[in-house]
């Protein structure tokens, strides 16, 4: 099933809150966009074209939600939800990606109120269907990368869970198992939120995937005792000139790799290229509360003292220099990372 959906009979938004699996399956609804902006916040769904979707559905929810009678209120109404819609997380671009692919459409429409709210619906379902369509393009070129017997290091959860459906880097995988590739999986556990032992590693069992679930440390090690081929991870947002930002601690997996000539492939829809920001230390860096690496508990106990305070930012920038490769749905782009984009896009 999809990670997020519309039902047509309520007018709400139904979602599978990430934050109890393995253990609990729940799907949680929404009827407000204000509802759906905390859940992107509080990581009921998470992954940067997933949180793009949600964006457009809430969307969705607040034309339903508006009682404007006049185009000039409804517009206006729309405007204010995308805002609040907007900073629900800082750092994925599919989030401001959505929001202004349904604005344009918002101010460029010709017609009534009740018309353009079921125009409004009708794109975030385009938006939602069109990630899987571009997920299942890109996971084949990825595919194409994968050699039978390679054991890959992939880094928190890329799968059907992160996207609508199907998944990015983890749908590599999934792909190139489907193709009767005999692969291995080694899930960085991906502290402090666990997003590979609790999801991916749900995922892989799903699909019969072999995997082991390693501790994020362990990587370099693995990779210099040569029990690694291939290293996959995503993107929340690229720069223009490829450096990639995506969940912590894909800065020193890259970095390993690149020590060990190991190639490190970043998989993700060009949607999720910011071609505005030039440079990756130019993308904000959302840092979240100390509690969820404080909250850790050992034979029962909190590990930490109690006074202790932490530092924890989701995310961390690669450089170019690191990738090997952008895994996209226009294909493997190679470096010079903003040459060859343009030219796969037709620029």
């Amino acid at each position: 099933m999809r990670t997020i959906t519309w039902n047509d009979e309520t007018h709400q938004v139904e979602m599978i809150d990430q934050r109890l699996l393995p253990r609990d399956f729940k799907i949680l609804t929404y009827d407000q966009y204000q509802g759906v902006a905390e859940a992107i916040r509080t990581m009921v769904i998470r992954g940067a074209p997933a949180i793009g979707a949600a964006a457009a559905f809430g969307m969705a929810l607040a034309a339903y939600q508006s009682g404007a009678k006049t185009m000039a209120g409804l517009q206006a109404d729309l405007k204010a939800a995308g805002d609040h819609l907007n900073t629900a997380r800082p750092t994925a671009v599919n989030l401001a990606w959505a929001i202004r692919r349904m604005l344009d459409a918002v101010q460029r429409f010709d017609g009534t109120p009740d018309a353009l709210r079921a125009q409004v619906l009708k794109l975030a379902m385009d938006i939602a269907d069109e990630d899987v369509e571009i997920n299942k393009r890109l996971a084949t070129y990825g595919a194409a990368l994968i050699e039978d017997g390679d054991h890959i290091v992939h880094h928190c959860n890329t799968g059907a869970l992160a996207t609508v459906d199907w998944g990015t880097a983890l749908g590599v995988i999934r792909m190139a198992h489907e193709q009767g590739k005999r692969i291995h999986v080694f899930v960085d556990e991906t502290r402090p939120r666990l997003q590979g032992a609790r999801l991916t590693a749900w995922e892989l069992e799903q699909y019969g995937i072999p995997y082991d679930i390693i501790t994020d440390g362990s990587s370099g090690y693995l990779m210099r005792k040569g029990l690694v081929q291939k290293v996959l991870f995503g993107a929340d947002r690229v720069a223009a000139n490829g450096d990639v930002a995506n969940k912590i601690g894909s800065y020193m997996l890259a970095l390993a790799a690149y020590d060990n000539a190991i190639p490190a492939y970043s998989v993700f829809p060009v949607s999720t290229v910011d071609f505005e920001l030039p440079r990756g230390e130019l993308i904000p860096i959302e840092e979240r509360e100390d509690a969820e690496v404080l909250d850790l508990t050992l034979m029962g106990k909190p590990v930490a003292p109690v006074k202790a305070t932490a530092r924890n930012f989701a995310f961390d920038v690669t450089p170019n220099r690191l990738i090997s490769g952008w895994v996209t749905e226009k294909g493997v782009i190679y470096p010079p990372f903003d040459v060859n984009m343009q030219a796969a896009m037709g620029k």
